[in-house]
């Protein structure tokens, strides 16, 4: 390769680059208490009916291309139940939004949500569980004891089945408040371990950059109830 040929491929390199930073947004446009109080409100019409967004149309499409700017990043479950545009009434490019079965947490994840956090410029975390999850009621009844691909799921939410467990205070016995109680473990448990295992979460929530909150949603009537 030739000095010309190669000096090129450097300037074009350094061209892509800076256009990539001038295309990430840097600095959140709003603070993680507005973005929350936004989801709030988008909740309260979700529960009333009264929808905002029923749609995007092309020009949100065409705008967007551009690049993107959400305003909360959300982990939740997969379930088919559990829509996070939908609950919280936003549209596109509002929502960061990261689905896995238990809304459990791994390398992948945590890296997918410090991109968002820390490229994007998103400052706030959300961390969604809901009733009746089907990955938190297979754990209680596998006892912790999975095999397979699912058998990973069942052992990332074993941490809060033993938690429940052993705070003693709901009987196992009373099998539906009891997957609920390590449904709620397992929220906070996740919480605690995108800072934990997130060097660069921990540094963003310490320099009151993002916020952090665990929060649940009801299936029965619509409603996303914040946790802290």
């Amino acid at each position: 390769m030739n000095f010309t040929k190669t000096f090129s491929i450097i300037v074009a390199c350094i061209a892509l680059s800076v256009g990539a930073a001038a295309a990430s947004p840097g600095a959140p446009s709003i603070s993680y208490q507005e973005a929350l109080t936004k989801l709030k409100e988008g909740n309260v019409r979700f529960v009333s009916g009264k929808h905002q967004h029923t749609g995007d149309s092309m020009e949100v499409v065409k705008m967007l291309a551009a690049g993107q700017k959400p305003y909360a990043i959300i982990l939740t479950c997969s379930d088919s139940r559990l829509s996070p545009e939908l609950l919280f009434d936003t549209g596109l490019g509002d929502l960061f939004v990261i689905r896995v079965a238990g809304n459990v947490t791994d390398p992948i994840i945590l890296g997918s949500i410090e991109y968002a956090a820390e490229h994007l410029g998103t400052p706030l975390v959300i961390v969604l569980g809901h009733e009746k999850c089907g990955a938190v009621k297979a754990t209680v009844e596998l006892k912790g004891k999975g095999e397979g691909n699912i058998g990973a799921i069942v052992k990332a939410i074993r941490p809060a089945l033993k938690k429940t467990k052993s705070e003693g205070k709901i009987s196992e016995k009373d099998n539906a408040q009891f997957v609920e109680a390590v449904a709620d473990a397992n929220i906070a448990l996740v919480k605690a371990t995108l800072t934990d295992k997130s060097k660069v979460l921990k540094h963003l929530v310490d320099s009151d950059k993002v916020k952090i909150v665990a929060a649940k949603y009801h299936i029965d009537h619509g409603e996303v109830v914040m946790m802290d």
